[in-house]
């Protein structure tokens, strides 16, 4: 072994080429202008399944888009082999542009954002009339997050026949949002599930309710079996108040004419991700009634003028206690 002292010549060290080190670096990535068109129809543990024309494609995401991952309803641009056959893999190499996006976070002290749906035109909020009681606060959570989005709010009240409609249609009768009612009996026959057809033809629409509501009994009914086989998963109703679905899935509603997004039970529907100062415009009822604030006015103080616009009888006194009760922990939140 040659060995070299404190003063050697460089000339006599022999150096072998760094093939890594001589090869250009670049930040241009390929455009992929080629790549084809899909939608993404579920997501399961780092596998996505697309829907591409006629054909289901199984893919992954490329390590170019980093950190950003597709969700349900993403419109994407695959590369490689894209022809469905099993065993087969495609690369999700761009997500497009998204018009709505619906997120929550697992409660208000939870300060990471899960993304559950993309590209929704409407959230359908399935609330049972009893077994369990309605909550109007998760309704109400439901609305901001929606309405923050970019997503139409569409109310589905099941188990009419346990419990009368009128009370909860009455609190949000100023909204002017469209609702269903059905019963058990109208579930188990289909007749429910075409009244409600009529509210999503045409569009995507993605369903959310906590559990035990009927929302996949719901949904079931209004996809037929073979429409389901199309992505590979039926969901089965296996028991009330069970999480009967654990991951959000894309279904198509007979004639390709629109699009039912079914979503895990909620427990409970966090705002974390959402600006105080936006969620007054989930509340349309009261936000006229602003126009009279302080500036900078938190609508949870004194001098809000909220108080006497409701004293006055244009909007419910319940509405305005839920718009303080998501203002107020979302300050708490703040404030941590």
């Amino acid at each position: 072994m040659r060995r070299y002292g404190k003063h050697t010549d460089e000339d006599d060290i022999r150096s072998r080429p760094n093939r890594k080190g001589t090869r250009p670096r670049t930040n241009i990535r390929p455009a992929h202008e080629d790549a084809a068109e899909g939608m993404v129809l579920t997501v399961d543990r780092g596998r996505l399944t697309v829907l591409m024309d006629d054909r289901i494609v199984m893919a992954m995401k490329a390590r170019e888009l980093g950190r950003k991952a597709a969700i349900v309803g993403d419109r994407v641009a695959l590369v490689g082999d894209l022809s469905g056959k099993k065993d087969t893999l495609a690369r999700i190499v761009r997500i497009e542009e998204r018009s709505s996006v619906l997120r929550r976070t697992a409660d208000d002290d939870d300060p990471y954002e899960r993304v559950v749906v993309a590209n929704a035109d409407q959230l359908a909020i399935v609330t049972a009339l009893a077994d369990p009681e309605p909550r109007p606060r998760l309704i109400d959570r439901c609305l901001v997050a929606a309405y923050d989005g970019g997503l139409d709010p569409l109310l589905v009240l099941t188990k009419s026949d346990l419990a009368p409609p009128d009370k909860l249609l009455e609190l949000y009768g100023d909204l002017d949002i469209p609702y269903v009612v059905t019963s058990r009996e109208e579930l188990e026959n289909g007749g429910a599930a075409d009244r409600v057809r009529e509210q999503l033809d045409g569009k995507i629409t993605a369903f959310v309710g906590h559990s035990g509501v009927g929302k996949t009994t719901l949904v079931n009914a209004l996809v037929p079996e073979d429409r389901r086989r199309l992505t590979g998963h039926v969901n089965a109703v296996t028991g009330r108040g069970r999480h009967t679905t654990t991951s959000a899935l894309a279904l198509p509603l007979a004639g390709d004419d629109g699009w039912v997004i079914d979503t895990p039970g909620v427990r409970s529907f966090g705002l974390a991700h959402i600006d105080p100062s936006r969620v007054i415009h989930a509340f349309p009822d009261l936000e006229p009634g602003t126009v009279d604030c302080p500036r900078a006015c938190s609508h949870d103080e004194p001098d809000c003028a909220l108080d006497a616009w409701v004293a006055e009888g244009h909007a419910d006194p319940a509405r305005l206690y839920s718009l303080r009760r998501l203002l107020a922990t979302r300050e708490r939140k703040e404030g941590d």
